[in-house]
């Protein structure tokens, strides 16, 4: 399971819709994701364009992988139009034990945070050799 489902997230889905609102006080927007595998690495892509590599924490606990990213409030500024939302952003990714959250490897480049996740070496498919007395040995998938 990549995360636990969150009710509060339809509802600030409506609220964006209905009233142009892109966030709550409690999150003020959402850090766009993608994830998939590729052969023994699972790879998470988290949208963060305008925040410095240096404002970016990850964390791990457990199986639990905690983004933070910061885009500050510029306050010295005259804003004639401030669409991108501002602040502290946290996004959390429950991963399932079937990944080895101690070789998380993380890079960021042109606005993407990129994590990639080792799948654990017990997880990974494997080929078990069977043997028979009265034939030759024969591998079989796993």
């Amino acid at each position: 399971m990549l995360m636990r489902p969150n009710p509060f997230r339809d509802f600030d889905r409506l609220a964006e819709q209905v009233f142009g609102v892109t966030g709550t006080l409690a999150r003020p927007a959402v850090m766009p994701m993608d994830a998939w595998r590729e052969e023994h690495t699972f790879v998470v892509e988290l949208d963060l364009p305008g925040v410095k590599a240096d404002s970016i924490d990850v964390d791990v606990e457990r199986n639990v992988v905690t983004v933070k990213a910061e885009r500050p409030v510029e306050d010295d500024r005259e804003m004639i139009a401030a669409e991108r939302p501002r602040g502290i952003f946290s996004r959390q990714l429950f991963l399932g034990d079937n990944l080895d959250t101690s070789q998380i490897d993380a890079s960021y480049d042109g606005g993407v945070l990129t994590l990639r996740i080792p799948v654990a070496e017990q997880a990974r498919p494997r080929r078990i050799s069977v043997t028979s007395k009265n034939e030759e040995r024969q591998a079989i998938n796993a």
